[in-house]
């Protein structure tokens, strides 16, 4: 019965330019982001909290052990990326609990992404100081 101890569930999440994977086992209450705590990765407080929503919609937060690899992005992209894929895992895990995540908004993917810039311009939109004489 090794392997019964080997089980979790995998999703991938996503947020402008992050990109999170995510293991979910079914035993201690531990997060671990890049094999380190997350409290040493994410040091505001509100990621941590925003990066838990989902685990406290459904009152897991120590029940699962979350194991999570995530690259790309800043901070913010990242801990989004996190919450959607502990949301997918979560259903995978249990799909009665999709509505409830479903109704909290936490299974839609934030499809916001930087504007590519233009040429001609300083950025996507903003363009230099313009001079009549």
């Amino acid at each position: 019965m090794g392997q019964q101890e080997n089980l979790y569930h995998y999703a991938i999440g996503r947020r402008k330019g992050a990109v999170a994977q995510v293991r979910l086992y079914e035993t201690n209450g531990n997060i671990t982001v890049n094999s380190k705590p997350i409290d040493e990765i994410f040091t505001v407080p509100e990621w941590v909290d925003y990066i838990k929503q989902p685990l406290n919609l459904i009152n897991k937060s120590k029940k699962n052990n979350i194991d999570i690899k995530v690259s790309g992005g800043g901070f913010a992209g990242q801990s989004g990326a996190i919450r959607l894929a502990i949301a997918r895992a979560l259903i995978k895990q249990n799909p009665a609990s999709r509505p409830a995540l479903k109704d909290a908004g936490l299974l839609t993917r934030d499809s916001r992404i930087k504007e590519s810039k233009k040429y001609g311009l300083v950025k996507a939109r903003k363009a230099k100081q313009f001079s009549k004489r």
